[in-house]
Order: structure tokens, then sequence, then C-alpha cells
């Protein structure tokens, strides 16, 4: 099945869609990428779902990917004495590392390092940010604070600790298990949470080679303004980056979001790494059949930017409209694509090409693409490297990516335009390249006889990041050899 449409759809799976028929009805419905949420569920759970999307992709002979989406460090309070307290502005209200019941005075917080990391005048949001307290006093195992906003408190509550970098691990202990897990299980991208600075990303891609190797891919979360001061090291290092709002909106004033948004998708298209716009998409149709005005915009917005991907969350996971939600999603970005101003405004977001071949190269094959009308660009990659220059490039022409590596061709599932087919085996020579590229652009239905399409690839074949080849091909000429 062929995605009209450039910009995926992540759909989280969950309690109201784990059945191989609700996974099913989620693609159809224009599903590219199945997210498992490693803060829900269990291990056989996951491993269910992610059977059931390997039988899937094994049926519509289309590459899926799967993103295990680890929970990371995240700050909770412990329990209260009759599970719920009202905290009153104003109060004072003490956390400790005591694992004592808490009261509307007091409350567990068993995170040492969150206490060595305080400072006089601190801010602490608690729930989202519905309560918020400020230090006034603290020590090496508890911090007096006084309620700046009060509210109800229940069991394990997020805190979220602003301006200030925490000296936790990007990976937990129970990250660690569920990393191990993952990866054996198959998932193509690894999410890392919580993220602050570039040396929580090194220290993960050291922990995940030491555990499973380098094949799996590593997304970084933007969940944390810290991190935002060392945007470009953390895109650097990552193979690609989501705007995670949710904690974003937290931590930051709200009128910020937007801007930092715009911020982090512009500095990953600079560098062509993917990214991905999340949370609280369509958060209206988890109970609702449609969305919010603002909605259909928020989504449209993040496509006009130039966003890989955007991802449902709630929605398709324990919503009661999860395919109409991603039915929505892929209405909306469909009829953005098809705007005229969208390509006005894609085409002056594009940067310069880095200088080197396989960047001139990309650039060269979506100027040319435009110049003769080709009706597709055909990339051949062994590692996903051509495909992605192409992709940042963001041409007119649909991207037709081929690969004889499956794992890389479901990693290709979250870039933007790629439609990746798998070779039987490696290319052997340029004529070969050559006819299987128009064998699976007339079969894949990018293209018809009387087209052209250009060709990138690198030589020698099999290498990783040579992009040096651009060769323009008349589909007449070479239909009759076309073969898988």
């Amino acid at each position: 099945m062929r995605r009209s449409r450039n910009a995926k759809i992540i759909a989280t799976l969950g309690p109201a869609t784990s059945t191989p028929q609700a996974i099913e009805g989620l693609f159809n419905a224009g599903a590219d990428v199945f997210r498992l949420n490693f803060s829900h569920g269990t291990h056989a759970q996951h491993q269910a779902r992610y059977d059931a999307i390997r039988e899937l992709e094994r049926k519509v002979h289309r590459p899926i990917a799967v993103l295990a989406d680890l929970q990371g460090p995240k700050l909770r309070v412990g329990k209260f004495l009759g599970d719920v307290v009202r905290l009153e502005a104003g109060a004072p209200f003490r956390l400790d590392l005591s694992e004592e019941l808490g009261s509307a005075q007091r409350a567990p917080l068993l995170h040492p390092e969150v206490f060595a990391a305080l400072g006089i005048g601190t801010e602490l949001l608690l729930d989202d940010g519905k309560v918020r307290l400020r230090v006034e006093r603290h020590g090496t195992d508890f911090a007096d604070t006084r309620v700046i906003t009060g509210g109800d408190l229940s069991n394990h509550k997020g805190v979220n600790v602003p301006n200030v970098v925490l000296p936790i691990s990007p990976l937990t202990e129970k990250d660690v298990i569920d990393l191990e897990f993952a990866v054996d299980m198959g998932a193509d991208w690894i999410a890392l949470s919580f993220v602050q600075r570039a040396s929580d990303v090194q220290e993960a891609r050291r922990l995940i080679a030491e555990r499973v190797g380098t094949r799996v891919r590593l997304l970084s979360k933007l969940e944390k303004p810290s991190a935002i001061e060392h945007l470009d090291d953390i895109i650097e290092l990552s193979d690609a980056v989501m705007v995670a709002r949710g904690d974003l909106g937290v931590e930051c004033p709200l009128e910020m979001v937007p801007i930092l948004q715009k911020r982090i998708v512009r500095a990953c298209r600079a560098v062509g790494k993917p990214v991905v716009v999340a949370t609280q998409m369509l958060d209206s149709m988890v109970h609702a059949p449609s969305p919010t005005r603002a909605e259909a915009s928020d989504v449209a917005t993040a496509v006009y930017d130039g966003a890989d991907a955007v991802m449902l969350s709630a929605e398709t996971a324990s919503g009661d409209y999860p395919i109409d939600a991603v039915t929505m999603m892929d209405r909306i970005i469909d009829r953005v694509e098809r705007d005229e101003h969208y390509r006005v405004i894609t085409d002056a977001a594009r940067r310069s090409p880095e200088h080197t071949t396989r960047d001139a190269i990309s650039a060269a094959a979506r100027q040319v693409a435009h110049t003769v009308g080709a009706a597709a660009i055909v990339t051949y990659t062994s590692s996903g490297s051509t495909t992605m220059r192409a992709a940042r490039e963001r041409p007119e022409q649909p991207i037709l990516s081929l690969t004889s590596d499956i794992e890389v061709a479901r990693q290709l599932a979250l870039v933007w335009g790629a439609h990746t087919c798998v070779l039987t085996k490696e290319v052997r020579g340029f004529a070969e390249m050559v006819n299987k590229a128009v064998h699976f652009a007339l079969h894949e239905g990018f293209a018809q006889t009387i087209d052209r399409i250009v060709i990138t690839a690198g030589v020698p074949f099999g290498c990783s990041g040579t992009t040096n080849i651009l060769r323009v091909v008349e589909i007449a000429e070479h239909s009759e050899h076309g073969h898988g």
C-alpha cells in the first residue's frame, strides 16, 4: 500500500488497540510507525503487539517501524495516607527521603539526586504543574518548601524541576531491562526520555552498545528546557529527535512551547535528522469523534514546519476513537501537503547543502527531478543515509527507497517522504540498479512507462554514506528489463 502523503504518522498502542485487528485497522487508516510505551504494560503485552505488527507487515508487504519508548527517570512523589491530600496556598510542605506515608504537611520523594541539585527559590511542579512549590530550605535528604499554587495531590504524581540539570542517568535500571527486551524483540527505534544534555545521549549509546550493539537507532525526546541549551549537540549525537510537548509544556512557559517546537524542527531539518512532533495533537479525540479546530491547526502547523512525523498517544492507546484519530490525522496531512502554500513554505525553508559529495548529489537530484519533471526520486541505500539526505531536500517528487536490509527499511518508515521496498539481494552492478529502479517505480505505482525517474546511489554498492551517483532514466527504455 503506497501512502500519497510525505509526513508520517506514529500511533501508540495500548489497551484500546492491542488486538491484531485493531493494529491492522490503524495501519489501514494511515499509521506508518507503532509506538510501544514502556511506561505502561508488561513485556508480554508488548511482545504480543510486536508479533501482531510483524504478522501485519508480512501480510501487506510493507516495512513497518516499531518505536520502543523508554520511561526514563520520571520523578514521582510517594504514597499518601488516604491516597490524596489537599495542599493550601501559603502553607509549608516538606519533601524528604522517608518512606513514611505522606500528609498535607510532607511527602516522600525518594530521589536524593533532586535534593542535591536544589537551590533556595527553586520551583517544583507537581502533577503536571497543577501544584507549585518554592524551596525555602534544603539539605541532602529534604527540602522545606512553601506552597505557591495549592490543590489536591495524590499518590505517585510526577515532579518536575524546571531550569535545573539533574545529576541522573537517562537510563534507569528499569530502562536497561526494557531496552534489552525491546532490542531482542526487534524494535527499530529506541526513544530516550528526559534527555538533558549531549552526555546523556553519549551514555545511552554506550549502554546500548555494551548490551545490544549498534543496530538500533536512537531517538532523543526533548522534554526539559536544559535540552534546548544543548540542542545542536544533542541533535548531532541522535539519529532522530522528538518534540515531546507534554513535560516541555510543564517546565517551560506555555507561550514558549510553539517557539521551541519551531526551533527544534528547523535545527533538525538543517542537518537532515528526522524530527517528530508529539503530545496532545488530537487530544479531544480520546473521548470525542472529531478534534477541535485548534487541534487540527496544531497538526497542520507541524506539517507546514516540515516535521517528518506527527504522533498520537492516548488518542490511539486508550481512546474511544483510535482509528478515527489516525484517519483524521491522515486527512489533515494530505490536505496540507496539497496546499500550494505548503510547497512555497517548504522551498523557502530549505538550507544550502553541506560541503560533501553526498549532499551535493542529493541537492542536485531534487533540482534535476524538478527540471525534467521526473515522476520519482529513487534512492539505493545500505544504511539509510542516501534516503535521509534525499528527504532533507524535501523534493516535490516522492522518494522511492530501495535497500536489501529489512531493518534499514523499517527504520526509514519514520522518515519524511520515504516509501521503502526491500530487495531480495544487494545489487551488483549499475545496469542491475537501473533495472530494479524501473521495476519498483512501475510496480509501486510511482511512474508509468512514459515517465522519467532520477536515481541516486553510492558506489561501490553496499558501502554506507557513499552517495556519489545521479542518473536520469527514461522508463520506456528500460521497463522491459525490470525485475525484482
